[in-house]
């Protein structure tokens, strides 16, 4: 090896090794922020507290982006869901999934947007009545949006919004947001399928799947 090859190898991995220090002094500042944040909620009954809605919002911004570690994503789903969320905390949360889901704009329309709000465990032992309503409201020119994930999920491991569609033979699940956002237009019918709309979130499940129990 030449000395000029010998000296390019030495600056390249110098630079590299900076690179490297830089993003994991980062992460680990990052993982140190959300340890915070789960020390607060999981201290006990005793001396644990409420997030405010700020603090929620970076927890959960922290979690759907991954910085925060799989043990700590984990530790935090369960004290939260022992502690039970307050109403700010859920605010903040719904504030991190406005700012990093997907997005469908409103259109002039006669009727207010309506929501419906499946369980993501799915249906076991009521009727799943959502999309029935969903194309009644629809067909009146009521802006209609759906949003749900697949059958894997716990506790219920239920029938979900998308097996129906599929049954229907609508496939909300192959198409991009952009195309939804034209059927939504022209059908006031809208679906958000999570693993492809929202990953983020859908990453989220495979501790719902292990926890076994429902998060806030």
């Amino acid at each position: 090896m030449s000395n000029l090859n010998r000296l390019f190898r030495m600056i390249g991995i110098r630079l590299y090794s900076r690179w490297f220090d830089r993003v994991r002094g980062q992460k680990l500042s990052m993982s140190i922020a959300f340890r915070e944040l789960l020390k607060t909620i999981g201290s006990g009954p005793h001396t644990g507290e409420n997030l405010s809605r700020d603090e929620a919002a970076a927890a959960t911004r922290m979690m759907l982006t991954q910085e925060a570690t799989p043990a700590q994503i984990g530790a935090f789903m369960i004290a939260h869901r022992i502690k039970r969320p307050t109403g700010e905390e859920l605010a903040g949360m719904l504030d991190a999934y406005h700012e990093l889901g997907p997005q469908l704009h409103a259109f002039p329309a006669s009727h207010p947007t309506t929501i419906f709000c499946h369980p993501y465990d799915g249906r076991s032992r009521t009727l799943p009545l959502g999309v029935l309503v969903a194309l009644v409201l629809a067909t009146a020119q009521v802006p209609t949006l759906l949003h749900g994930g697949d059958r894997q999920v716990p506790t219920k491991y239920g029938l979900s919004f998308i097996e129906i569609w599929q049954a229907l033979g609508v496939p909300w699940d192959q198409l991009t947001l952009d195309q939804i956002q034209t059927v939504f237009a022209q059908t006031h019918l809208g679906f958000i399928y999570l693993p492809r709309h929202f990953p983020l979130a859908q990453a989220l499940m495979t501790y719902r799947d292990e926890i076994g129990k429902r998060p806030p």
